[in-house]
């Protein structure tokens, strides 16, 4: 072989082994990670679900990739969502802001492994079978969400002994709206409290709750877990205030926004146990194998400055069992 013709098949070899090597290299793997609510006010959610993730060893974008959908707090649209991540064939959907939308995403594909963020019995929604066995394509973290609205109607009572009539808000668009109602009532009922049930599932429904709680001289509003009301969090609480109407929620987002206490299950604790059962299910691992795993972080938020400007005085043994107290 002449030496002009050896140097050239060197470097059409050279050129030739990168292409090769990097044709040999696996595609990176994605994940779809549906929500039903805004990106914005869940980035929290989002980072633990990075966090989950990185403890089992991926990183968005060196050897993951994440396929974000949200629905904005309309639960119609989580459909169409769930079914473009079919389409693009993720290799996991990891699903959050309630059941309601990991059944959705269960009824677009039987073969995806499904991970879901829920605050409500998987098992009584038909999401899995048993907890220690879920079976089919499903697995998830709860964080009993709706089971502790008898705890936020109690802390009502706490906070406001004296308080006749308060105000229970709902998204009728929500299926857990009828489990949590029912709770919330039957707490109220139990502690001698006139509870009416108000509803909202447009933001246009939001003035006329407020309306309603004048006209019924409510003392106190409770809000129950759901999206869409999260999503409108800071307009409920400006205007809880405004009109001088003590606020108790499910979440502590609420209450750095203002609103008088939350006491709700960790719902960032349950998204990061999530993201790492993603990644043990890129690993290999079947969502059949992997039980169903219960967040035990509950968080109580209270806001002692708006509890001053609404001459609240908040008992000792409440601030002593505070996981938080804004100042």
């Amino acid at each position: 072989m002449k030496r002009r013709e050896f140097i050239s098949l060197l470097g059409g070899a050279a050129v030739a082994w990168p292409l090769a090597v990097r044709a040999q290299q696996p595609a990176m793997p994605a994940v779809g990670f549906l929500h039903a609510n805004q990106r914005m006010p869940s980035a929290y959610q989002t980072d633990a679900f990075r966090r989950g993730l990185g403890e089992s060893g991926y990183v968005e974008g060196q050897n993951v990739a994440i396929e974000y959908r949200w629905a904005d707090g309309h639960y119609d649209r989580l459909p169409d969502l769930a079914a473009d991540l079919v389409r693009r064939k993720v290799t996991v959907i990891a699903t959050a802001g309630g059941p309601v939308v990991a059944r959705v995403a269960k009824a677009a594909t039987a073969s995806i492994p499904i991970v879901f963020v829920s605050g409500d019995d998987p098992v009584r929604h038909g999401l899995v079978a048993s907890f220690n066995r879920p079976g089919g394509n499903v697995t998830g973290a709860v964080f009993f969400g709706v089971g502790v609205a008898v705890k936020r109607v109690e802390l009502l009572h706490e906070l406001l002994p004296d308080a006749g009539i308060a105000g229970y808000l709902v998204n009728p668009s929500n299926p857990e709206a009828e489990w949590e109602t029912r709770d919330a009532q039957a707490a109220a009922n139990a502690l001698g409290l006139k509870l009416h049930i108000l509803r909202a599932s447009r933001v246009e429904d939001i003035d006329g709750v407020f309306t309603s709680l004048t006209k019924m001289q409510a003392a106190a509003l409770a809000v129950a877990t759901d999206p869409f009301l999260f999503t409108w969090r800071e307009r409920l609480v400006a205007t809880a205030n405004r009109q001088r109407i003590p606020m108790i929620t499910h979440a502590r987002e609420y209450v750095a926004a203002g609103a008088l206490a939350s006491y709700g299950a960790s719902i960032a604790d349950a998204v990061r146990q999530a993201g790492i059962y993603v990644g043990r299910i890129l690993k290999g691992e079947k969502p059949a194998d992997l039980p169903v795993v219960q967040s035990t972080r509950f968080e109580l938020v209270l806001n002692l400055k708006t509890a001053n400007a609404l001459g609240i005085t908040v008992p000792p043994t409440l601030l002593a069992r505070a996981d938080e107290v804004i100042e």
